[in-house]
């Protein structure tokens, strides 16, 4: 397990945006992340009102948010279960580096991040 240092590491750790159509697709993505140990932990926002460009027009749903903590290593495996289990044609998932934050917490993500058999 690295020191408390390397978990300080600028762009260590990662916030996971995702948007979905409906409450089931987050619940259903988020508990997909926790099981695999991708995510440390998710939140499900929303719902939130979204507007943009789509096929040369403007325009308007109805979305929900899933926020996860990772581990950049892991920023790859995330896109693509994500959008393996995603119903948008262009699914967005982006990754926000995570500077500064409360070292026990970003500690924790890294603990729980680490490969190891899901707890039931």
């Amino acid at each position: 397990m690295p020191n408390g240092r390397s978990y300080m590491k600028k762009d260590h750790y990662i916030l996971v945006y995702i948007t979905v159509p409906n409450r089931r697709a987050a619940q259903q993505i988020g508990a997909a992340l926790l099981q695999a140990r991708l995510v440390a932990c998710i939140n499900i926002l929303g719902p939130v009102t979204a507007r943009y460009w789509w096929q040369g027009r403007v325009a308007q749903a109805r979305e929900w948010l899933v926020l996860a903590k990772s581990r950049a290593a892991l920023a790859k495996p995330i896109i693509r279960r994500v959008q393996a289990l995603h119903a948008y044609e262009v699914p967005c998932i982006v990754t926000l580096p995570l500077g500064q934050g409360n070292p026990d917490f970003l500690r924790w993500i890294g603990q729980e991040t680490r490969t190891r058999k899901p707890r039931r």
